[in-house]
């Protein structure tokens, strides 16, 4: 028993280590459960799901996010060695517009495919729990995109991340974590403006950015067709799925992102589902357009979005740049209160001065972007065990923000309307760079039961009456039990 024990924690270490190696990340941040909120399980409820859906509760998992229907999925793979959905989110608030993030301060959450690995989850973070998006990539920086600190973290507020609310992300975290002590290395994170279907491919016809969505369409429809993670590459300045070496090969080619692509293929039976899917994609496209489907009005000074099942729960909110897409399994009707607790400082979007339609034949620039604020770093705290261990094996680079980094609120220049005032409990008030710690808010740990709370029907209720987290108790099997005897 005590040697089982011995290999799981070389194992487990090993594997935490080759993914911050792979990354370059910052040793501090190694550590996935320094504290009583990294460390809760995952609700006994998710573990049914995993057992009714052939899953073992350590086995890989993969995460998309859509703006424009503002929700997350988390994909678990079974023991027939296919990905299958597990649960999906709605996002409490995400910022910016349909598109990839271009630069610093602009506000935009990022879209493409991205790596996630162990040093990329903090426990420490100012909002309750995060984990670094890892943008910019490889092709990010090709076109010399900049940007730092993006995120999906608790909080519910939002400065170019996808926030959650904090019973979410703890809930995400604990998902991630545990793939890690299965041995993933890293869980891939694919963040799309929208679900990619012929539809919403239709109404964004004329968006500038489409050249930039069909490209990433194709790691979506590999995805979708083999249920199986795509293989990530870039040259030329572009995404390149599922590439393998040539046949005779000495070895797997060598991919730069600013550089010519070697010499590669794509397995045949990979090729030929997803040229069917486009096909078919295609056609469906076609036969749309023909028939005058309208194109979506291009950002009129809206900020991001906001899930229906939280703007209806917040007096005066706006769903923004979000719909109710095409997934009918995050109706209102399912939800009888928020999934999770709305803090009294969310900030939602701004309602549109007009929600219709405008002809396919419009054009329309996108509204510039407003400028941020990013709050300076302060010193790291007291490493942890596997912060040790990460220095002994000689790892290092950038990270996150810790609990002491909260970045600045956001300043929207003055030629735009301020946007319209959120009734709550207190008063919104503008705030300076915060130094937030994480222990300032209680932890919370999800209820086993799952369910969310009902609220109030009375509208004189404000969000005090919401979700409120009760102090977690560290489990038997928590993640420093597993490694006390070498403390």
């Amino acid at each position: 028993m005590i040697n089982r024990a011995f290999v799981r924690v070389l194992m487990t270490s090993a594997a935490l280590a080759a993914g911050a190696l792979l990354a370059g990340c910052n040793s501090d941040q190694m550590a996935l459960a320094t504290n009583a909120k990294a460390n809760q399980p995952v609700p006994p409820k998710l573990v049914a799901a995993m057992g009714e859906k052939d899953m073992d509760p350590q086995s890989p998992i993969l995460v998309r996010v859509f703006k424009q229907e503002a929700e997350l999925e988390v994909w678990k793979q079974d023991r027939s060695g296919k990905f299958a959905l597990l649960k999906s989110y709605p996002i409490c608030r995400w910022s910016g517009d349909l598109g990839p993030k271009v630069r610093e301060g602009d506000r935009q959450a990022p879209e493409g495919f991205y790596s996630i690995n162990p040093g990329q989850m903090n426990p420490q973070s100012a909002y309750y729990l995060s984990f670094n998006t890892g943008y910019p990539n490889a092709f990010d920086k090709a076109l010399g995109r900049t940007g730092s600190q993006l995120m999906v973290h608790g909080d519910c507020s939002s400065r170019g991340c996808f926030a959650m609310t904090d019973e979410q992300i703890a809930e995400i975290y604990a998902l991630g974590r545990e793939s890690f002590f299965g041995g993933q290395r890293a869980f891939q994170f694919q963040a799309y403006p929208f679900r990619m279907t012929p539809v919403n491919m239709a109404k964004h016809r004329n968006n500038p950015n489409m050249p930039f969505w069909r490209m990433i369409k194709e790691g979506y429809d590999a995805f979708e067709v083999t249920r199986q993670e795509p293989k990530v590459d870039f040259c030329e300045k572009k995404y390149v799925f599922n590439a393998q070496k040539p046949p005779g090969a000495p070895r797997d080619p060598v991919f730069d992102a600013a550089a010519k692509c070697p010499a590669y293929v794509v397995p045949d039976e990979i090729t030929t589902a997803v040229r069917e899917k486009q096909q078919a994609d295609e056609a469906e496209y076609a036969k749309l357009v023909a028939k005058g489907t309208p194109v979506a009005k291009l950002n009129t000074g809206i900020d991001g979005g906001m899930n229906p099942i939280f703007a209806s729960r917040v007096p005066g909110a706006s769903t923004g740049l979000s719909d109710s897409g095409e997934a009918p399994g995050l109706s209102l009707a399912n939800f009888q209160a928020a999934p999770g607790t709305i803090p009294g400082h969310v900030n939602p979007p701004r309602a549109p001065e007009a929600n219709e339609a405008m002809p396919a034949s419009a054009t329309e620039a996108p509204a510039a972007a407003p400028s941020t604020r990013v709050a300076a770093v302060s010193a790291p705290e007291k490493p942890s065990f596997m912060s040790s261990l990460a220095r002994k094996v000689g790892i290092g680079g950038g990270a996150e923000t810790t609990a002491a980094t909260k970045p600045a609120e956001s300043r929207t220049a003055e030629a735009k309307p301020a946007p319209k005032p959120v009734a709550v409990a207190k008063p919104v008030e503008t705030k300076p760079a915060e130094t937030k710690q994480a222990a300032a808010r209680p932890p919370f740990k999800p209820a086993a039961s799952d369910a969310p709370a009902t609220t109030a029907s009375a509208s004189a209720q404000t969000q005090a009456s919401l979700v409120s987290g009760a102090a977690p108790v560290l489990p038997s099997n928590s993640f420093d039990s597993r490694f006390a005897g070498f403390k």
